[in-house]
């Protein structure tokens, strides 16, 4: 079965309903644009002479768009149209994680609220169920721009659609790199852990901390027969996340580590950066006001890793109390003048 059948397969089946509420992208309609635009320039450059016309009947794309390569109705509606698909889902997918991740990960009041909703069997089979339907959502929509720019390369013989992918990256917008599917993942990984019955929903993912570079993988459908991996080491200081944080850039760190490189101390926080302190791998200023504490990551890599993780926090507490020590020293001798 092609993609763009299983697609409307998925778009129109079980997940309706749910879909209904969420954006996605319009895969038929964009197809629909590219055989327009190869029709077009089919008639335009018709007078271009016989071998042209053998260029067109030939069964290889490049022969056939080697004379359009660049196609301003493509380029006006396809990309314009896909970039704010595109980002409605990426907004869609980290807004239901974060209300699933509310249910699962809950202080204060709402953390008796859930243990009282969790003496019913349905609630952690409705939680588990809306995690498995936001994975399918934001997997079918990624492989679906994925394919869809694929194919704008091969009808334009062109560069155009991988450019665009860049782009996506840099707005922050490219689904299969989500800080969100990350934490979504962790989240899956740790239900297993307390609820046998989700094994196998969480199967897609598999979390290895035992070799030199510690990954977290995600197999993608078996007709897509792709995998992701997300590296869960941090650049700074080169070893497994400890507290991890992601950046609004979209990458990952330790709490401290990233502190150290926001010039902050730990017990100010990332949000008290300056707007202009930069990623320590990308080089983007301004990533430090949003960042996210990934709860489920953490929680995931201090029950695999006891040892490691019981050791950063006694370093980590002892380093923070040494800076707030020193800070408020500081500010004694300030105000006092000695």
């Amino acid at each position: 079965m092609k993609f763009g059948e299983t697609f409307m397969e998925y778009l129109h089946g079980e997940q309706e309903s749910f879909l209904d509420k969420f954006s996605h992208v319009e895969y038929k309609r964009l197809k629909k644009v590219l055989k327009r635009c190869r029709t077009c320039c089919r008639s335009l450059h018709g007078s271009c002479g016989a071998d042209v016309q053998e260029d067109e009947n030939s069964d290889s794309p490049s022969q056939l768009c080697h004379y359009y390569e660049s196609c301003p109705l493509c380029d006006k509606m396809f990309f314009s149209e896909l970039m704010k698909e595109a980002s409605d889902i990426a907004g869609c997918f980290s807004s239901g994680v974060r209300h699933l991740l509310q249910l699962h990960i809950a202080t204060g009041m709402q953390r008796y609220v859930l243990l009282f909703r969790q003496c019913f069997k349905t609630d952690k089979q409705t939680i588990a169920e809306e995690g498995r339907m936001l994975i399918d959502y934001v997997t079918m929509n990624a492989i679906a721009i994925r394919k869809i720019l694929k194919k704008y390369d091969k009808v334009h013989s062109s560069v155009n659609g991988s450019d665009f992918k860049r782009k996506m990256q840099a707005e922050h917008i490219e689904l299969l790199q989500s800080p969100w599917l990350i934490e979504l993942a962790a989240f899956y990984l740790n239900f297993n852990e307390s609820d046998e019955d989700s094994c196998e929903i969480s199967c897609q993912f598999s979390c290895d901390l035992r070799t030199n570079e510690p990954v977290m993988t995600l197999n993608l459908p078996d007709s897509i027969s792709m995998k992701m991996e997300y590296n869960l080491t941090c650049s700074i200081c080169l070893d497994i996340l400890f507290n991890p944080h992601a950046l609004s850039c979209g990458h990952l760190f330790c709490k401290s580590c990233a502190c150290s490189a926001a010039s902050v101390m730990i017990f100010q926080g990332l949000k008290s950066a300056s707007p202009d302190s930069k990623c320590p791998i990308c080089r983007e200023a301004g990533v430090y006001s949003n960042a996210v504490e990934m709860l489920e990551l953490g929680l995931l890599l201090k029950r695999r890793c006891r040892d490691y993780w019981k050791e950063r926090l006694i370093a980590e507490r002892a380093k923070m109390l040494k800076q707030s020590k020193d800070y408020w020293d500081s500010q004694t001798k300030y105000v006092t003048g000695y």
